[in-house]
C-alpha cells in the first residue's frame, strides 16, 4: 500500500487528471453530459454491472487543480481503486462517475483532444435539474447503492450535500470525509499534547468546501465532549482566507458556506492584522490546519511563532497534491525545533531528530471513506447521518498503536489501513442500526463477518 497508493491516488492521479484526454485509451466510467438532461435513466439502464458504490464528480475542483471538466473522471477512478484495495469492495461493484457540465477552463476547450462538451459551465439552475434527474435515475436504478460526491465547486459540493442527505444514501467526502479524518488525528494529537476539547483554539487557512467542513466537525466533537454550547464551540474556531480573517463586516461579499464561522471581531476584523501571522498573534492557537492549496503557505515565521507559543504544536497541512501542500515535514520539524505533532495530506519522507526517526502522519481521507462505505454497504443503510461519520473517525483514532503513537504518529501506518477499514466498517454499521437507517446482520461475531465480506483479488470469489 505504501507503494502503490501515491500512483493510484495523490499525486498521480492530479497529473491524470490534467492529462486525461491525452492519455485516454478506453472508457473507464460514465460520462452523463448535461445535454442529456431528461434522457438520464436510459443512458443509467445501458449500465449492466451491479454497483454497490459510486463516486461521482462534475470535475469541477480537482484536489488543488482547480476546474478539470471531464478529466474529474480520473478521480472517481482513483478513488474506488482505494475502496477496493483498502476496504476490499470489489471492483466489479464500483461505478465511476463524471458530469459534463462543461467547462471553464480554456486550455481544455482549445485543446482539440479534450473529451468533454466544448462549452462553459451550464447556470446553477440547469445543474440543479440535472443532479435531482440523476440522483433519482441512479437510485431507482440501483436502490442499494451508496453514492459519493467528490471535488465539486465549494458552493455546490454543500449544495448538493444539503440537498440530498436526508433523502438518499449519500456523502460528500471533501466534506465529511475530509472533517472524519482531520478530526480523528486531531483527538490523538490532542491527547499527545494533553490539551483538553474546550482548550482548542484552532485556525484554517482555506475556507473552501474542506476547510468549512472540517471546521464544522471539529465544532460538532467539542461541543459534545465539552461543556460548552454550540455557539461556545464554534468560536474556538478561526478562518482565513486569501482576504483575510472570515468575518461578518465582509456583508454580501462572503461566500454562504463560510458564513457560519464568520467572526464579529469587529476591532480585529477592521485592521490590517488580519493576515495569517496577524490571525494567529490575535488568537494564539494550539491548532493550524492548512486547507489553502498554497505552497509553502506556512513560511518558517509562521511555524517558529507556532513553536514560541504551544510546548507541543499541532501542524497539518492538508493540501494536496504535494506541489500544494502548506509545508513539508522537514520544514515544520526544523523551524519548530523538532516539538511538531504534525499531518499532512500527501505523503513526506521521515525525519532523524536527535537520532529518532521521525515518521510523518498523514492525514488522508483513504483512512475513512472505505471503511465507511463498507459498512454503509453492509448495513443496507438509506441514510449516511453525521454520527456514523463521526464513529468512522473515532474507530480510526482508536486503531493508533502506542508504538505508532511513540513514533510521532497520529494516523496508523498506511500498510495497515485494511485492517483500519474493517474496524470502521463495524463502527459504522452499529451506528447506522443504532439511528435506525441500517440493518444488523445476523450474526453473533459482526467483525469476522465483515472481514468475511472483504472481497481481495487473490483470493475471494466474486
Amino acid at each position: 500500500m505504501k507503494a502503490m497508493t501515491p500512483l493510484v491516488y495523490t499525486p498521480v492521479v492530479g497529473e491524470a487528471c490534467q492529462k486525461w484526454s491525452d492519455i485516454y485509451r478506453q472508457p473507464e466510467g460514465m460520462y452523463l453530459p448535461v445535454t442529456e438532461l431528461g434522457n438520464l435513466d436510459s443512458i443509467i439502464a445501458q449500465f449492466e454491472g451491479d454497483p454497490q458504490i459510486c463516486v461521482v464528480t462534475d470535475g469541477g475542483r480537482i484536489l488543488g487543480l482547480g476546474d478539470l471538466g471531464v478529466g474529474g473522471l480520473g478521480i472517481s477512478i482513483g478513488k474506488l481503486d482505494l475502496y477496493t484495495a483498502c476496504a476490499g469492495i470489489s471492483h466489479h461493484h464500483t461505478l465511476p462517475i463524471v458530469i459534463d457540465f462543461g467547462t471553464n477552463n480554456q486550455d481544455l476547450l482549445n485543446n482539440p483532444l479534450y473529451l468533454g462538451l466544448r462549452q462553459n459551465r451550464v447556470d446553477v439552475e440547469t445543474q440543479a435539474r440535472f443532479m435531482d434527474e440523476f440522483m433519482e435515475c441512479i437510485t431507482r436504478r440501483f436502490p442499494k447503492i451508496i453514492v459519493q460526491f467528490e471535488d465539486f465547486a465549494t458552493d455546490n459540493a454543500f449544495k448538493w450535500l444539503g440537498r440530498y442527505q436526508k433523502k438518499y444514501a449519500c456523502f460528500n467526502d471533501d466534506i465529511q470525509g475530509t472533517g472524519a479524518v482531520v478530526l480523528s488525528g486531531i483527538q490523538k494529537a490532542l491527547e499527545l499534547a494533553k490539551i483538553k476539547p474546550e482548550e482548542c483554539r484552532v485556525v484554517f487557512m482555506g475556507a473552501g468546501s474542506a476547510g468549512v467542513g472540517v471546521a464544522r466537525m471539529i465544532s460538532e466533537w467539542i461541543e459534545h465532549h465539552s461543556d460548552l454550547t454550540e455557539e461556545e464551540a464554534k468560536k474556538l474556531i478561526y478562518l482565513v482566507d486569501s482576504k483575510g480573517l472570515v468575518c461578518n463586516s465582509r456583508g454580501d461579499k462572503l461566500a454562504d458556506h463560510k458564513k457560519y464561522f464568520a467572526r464579529n471581531d469587529i476591532d480585529f476584523c477592521s485592521t490590517n492584522n488580519s493576515t495569517l501571522m496577524g490571525v494567529l498573534e490575535h488568537v494564539k492557537p494550539n491548532i493550524l490546519i492548512g486547507l489553502c492549496t498554497v505552497k509553502d503557505a506556512f513560511v518558517p515565521d509562521i511555524l517558529k511563532y507556532m513553536a514560541e507559543i504551544n510546548e507541543r504544536p499541532i501542524i497539518m497541512p492538508l493540501s494536496n497534491p504535494v506541489g500544494k501542500s502548506e509545508c513539508t515535514f522537514e520544514q515544520a520539524m526544523v523551524h519548530t525545533n523538532n516539538k511538531v505533532i504534525f499531518a499532512s495530506g500527501s505523503p513526506f519522507p521521515s525525519y532523524s531528530a536527535d537520532g529518532v526517526e521521525m515518521v510523518p502522519g498523514q492525514g488522508n481521507n483513504m483512512y475513512i471513506f472505505p471503511g465507511l462505505g463498507l459498512g454503509c454497504i453492509l448495513s443496507q443503510t438509506t441514510r449516511v447521518t453525521n454520527n456514523m461519520v463521526f464513529a468512522a473517525s473515532k474507530a480510526l483514532a482508536d486503531c493508533v498503536t502506542e508504538e505508532e503513537t511513540s513514533k510521532g504518529m497520529i494516523y496508523p501506518e498506511i500498510d495497515r489501513i485494511r485492517e483500519c477499514s474493517l474496524e470502521i466498517a463495524v463502527a459504522v454499521i452499529k451506528t447506522a442500526v443504532q439511528e435506525g437507517v441500517g440493518k444488523m446482520p445476523e450474526t453473533t461475531d459482526l467483525r469476522a463477518w465483515v472481514e468475511s465480506k472483504m472481497y481481495d483479488p487473490f483470493y475471494s470469489k466474486l
